[in-house]
């Protein structure tokens, strides 16, 4: 995966996340903050996740915004969150790994792809979940590539 969309200034370990609302607004500050969106995006992710949950099982979940939401996005990007005591959301769904995702044009499909291919595999996410610097998170996604 491409150092400009991930990179270490994306990916926050070890966070404390007490509502599903909370952990989508960090996903997406984390993309605001580095101006791969403007702020409006981050309430197109919270619209996206009343239309349905990003949860894609194996305590993870992928945010991101609404069709809507494409001209709020300036660039590619990810952001990764790890919240190991696990944030609810809803049904008893319960996640760990957060990952924020901006798409210009349709680029959010290869992301998406790439993600789908390390997220699979249990063990990597269990990696991340665990990571203790933001090195070991960059080294699990570049293996995809």
């Amino acid at each position: 995966m491409s150092t400009n969309i991930l990179k270490k200034e994306n990916i926050e370990l070890n966070k404390s996340l007490a509502t599903k609302e909370e952990a989508i607004r960090y996903v997406g500050g984390i993309l605001n903050k580095q101006g791969y969106v403007d702020g409006a995006y981050i309430e197109e992710m919270l619209k996206r996740e009343e239309i349905t949950s990003t949860f894609m099982g194996n305590f993870v979940a992928i945010p991101h915004g609404t069709e809507e939401a494409k001209k709020s996005v300036n660039e590619t990007g990810i952001s990764v969150v790890t919240v190991p005591e696990g944030v609810d959301f809803g049904g008893g769904n319960i996640v760990k790994l957060l990952i924020g995702i901006a798409g210009k044009g349709d680029e959010h499909l290869e992301i998406l792809s790439q993600i789908a291919i390390v997220c699979s595999e249990e063990e990597n996410v269990e990696k991340l979940i665990a990571a203790e610097t933001k090195e070991e998170v960059l080294q699990t996604f570049s293996e995809v590539e």
